[in-house]
Order: structure tokens, then sequence, then C-alpha cells
């Protein structure tokens, strides 16, 4: 494929991703081969509304190094692996989407799924865990791909999916959230926000201008259980820390401080309330505490713990407050 062909396909994915709710802000990452030893990827921490073919970044399949004023995204070594192992991938999108990543926690021995589904995916395979951006991620990744599998499971992270083509991995994204959203369980009956909860999320947004409610029959489920929802996820534990935690309706004062503390609290018949300083932070974590609550549901149905190391969870929060949320306070 020509090197400008493949840079604008890449560009346009971006939005296309966000649109279907398969990536977030600039969470994920697309890719392209231009030639046997070279691919285009997404920059490190542009959003996708913004981003240019010219934006881009050339890798080199055999050495591994970068080619552009931009930095390629940090997880680069993941598509990497795909294209050194797999001579007939052409196209690479890592995503977030939201039930594939609980599936994926919950176990994948027992998916569902039609032989005409298995063919179209390509094969499915479970990578063990590694902190996101690293080398041990990669090489979990990489040992997972050996299986030939098109579709690998990050355990805590989302999925890796591979195509011949732009079209075929697009497929295979779209296909295996419809599958995975089939599998999915939930314990406890729908609920809706109780009436008399509004009082107390009145006196929430007077004390903190911006706060939101993210009330759907997944929150409200994951509130009923009256529990702190614990960082199963490494979006999770960047953005929030070690827990999402549960207070009491009646205590405001501690309901403040929690979303002081981390941004999000689950209340029973409420669901979950966020806030952030920043109007783009606290979309963030409307999409992530409902992902969170989802992710929790199902491993509690598949009675799977699905916990991230406190270690693990501490050295994620650190980067982000640090490094990532201060070019966002810029």
């Amino acid at each position: 494929m020509e090197e400008m062909e493949a840079r604008r396909l890449v560009a346009a994915e971006g939005k296309v991703l966000l649109e279907t709710g398969l990536v977030a802000r600039t969470w994920g990452n697309v890719s392209c081969r231009v030639d046997r030893n070279h691919f285009v990827i997404t920059p490190s921490g542009l959003d996708y509304e913004h981003m240019t073919p010219e934006d881009l970044v050339m890798m080199s399949i055999d050495t591994g190094e970068a080619v552009g004023n931009r930095k390629p995204s940090s997880e680069k070594g993941i598509h990497l692996a795909a294209y050194e192992l797999k001579p007939e991938t052409n196209y690479c999108i890592h995503t977030h989407q939201t039930y594939a990543t609980a599936i994926g926690l919950g176990g994948i021995t027992t998916l569902q799924v039609t032989k005409e589904e298995q063919e179209k995916l390509g094969g499915m395979c479970v990578a063990s865990y590694g902190i996101s951006s690293t080398k041990k991620l990669a090489k979990q990744v990489y040992q997972a791909l050996q299986t030939g599998a098109n579709i690998i499971f990050m355990i805590h992270h989302g999925v890796l999916i591979c195509g011949s083509s732009r079209k075929e991995a697009f497929e295979r994204a779209t296909l295996l959230e419809e599958i995975c959203y089939r599998n999915y369980r939930m314990p406890g009956d729908d609920r809706t926000l109780d009436p008399s909860a509004q009082h107390m999320i009145s006196q929430v947004s007077n004390l903190r201008e911006g706060a939101q409610v993210v009330c759907t029959k997944e929150t409200l489920a994951a509130a009923e259980l009256g529990r702190s929802i614990p960082a199963q996820v490494d979006d999770m534990a960047q953005m929030i820390g070690k827990k999402i935690p549960f207070v009491n309706r009646a205590n405001s004062d501690e309901v403040v401080a929690a979303l002081d503390k981390c941004g999000a609290v689950l209340i029973k018949d409420v669901g979950i309330i966020v806030w952030d300083p920043l109007a783009e932070e606290r979309e963030a974590l409307k999409v992530l505490t409902q992902k969170a609550a989802i992710v929790y549901l199902h491993t509690q149905a598949c009675h799977v713990k699905g916990t991230l190391g406190s270690i693990d969870v501490f050295l994620q929060h650190l980067i982000y407050r640090t490094k990532y949320a201060k070019q966002k306070n810029k």
C-alpha cells in the first residue's frame, strides 16, 4: 500500500472508532502496513478528532525505530509484534471496547459463538497481563499471537484485532463486540433512579459545580451490591485509582470528599456521580465508570475476582496524574 493511502486510512479510522464506541478519548491505537518492513501508527496523546495523515508515525518492523516529528503510540510494541509474526496482517486496531474487555476478564472458554463467527474472527486467544505500554505487555501479546489468533484479549486492558485489510479488521472489531455483548452476564434486575435521591444529587451539584450522574441499569445494579468497585481495568486505575468508593447517599459531605479524592462515587439507588474541574475529564469519567460497572458486574456473575494488583494500580495512577493530567491542564 502507498504510504499516503495508509496514512489517510488510519487517520480516518480514529474518528470511526470514536463514533462506534470502540475507543474513547486518545485511548486505543491504529496502524497499517506500508510494505514488508514498515507500518504507520497513530501518535501518542493526540485526539482522534484533530488527527491528520501527516500526524501519523512511520515505524520500522526490523528495527522498531520511529520516523517523524511525533512520538508513536505507547502501544507500538503490540502492533510491531503483529506485523513481525503475521505477514498476512496489514491492519491492526487496539481497542478498549467495553464488552470484550469484560468477557476477557470473565473468561473466553465458555464464549458462545457460531462456527461462521469463529471463521470471520480468525481465532481468539488471551494474553497474560502486563501494564499498558510496557515491554512485558508486548511480550505477552507476542506469545499469544504465536497461536495464529487474530483476536488477542489483553487481560485488564483491551483487545488487539488483526486483519488483512482495514475492512476486515474493523468488521472483526464490531463483530467481536456484538458476540461479547450477547455473552455478557449481569446479576440483578434492571433498576431506575430513586426519585427521592434527587435532593442529595442537588446538594452535591451545589457543592461541586458540574458534578454529573451516570444513572444506567449497570451503574444502578453495581450500586445495589453495596460495595466499592475495585480497579479491574488499566484505564480505571489510571484515572480513578484503586476503587470507585461506595457511599451512603444520606451523607453528601462524604460524597463530595470521595469526588475530590478520586472523581467518582457509587451510591445506591443513584448510580455513580462523577466530577472533575475540567469538562473533558468529566466526560471521560462518565464513559470510564459505566465501563467499570459493566466489567465488575460480569466478573461478579462469573465468580471471578479480576482485580488489578495494588502496585500496578499505584504506578498507573501516579503516571496519569503526573504526566497525562498535567498535559490536559496546560
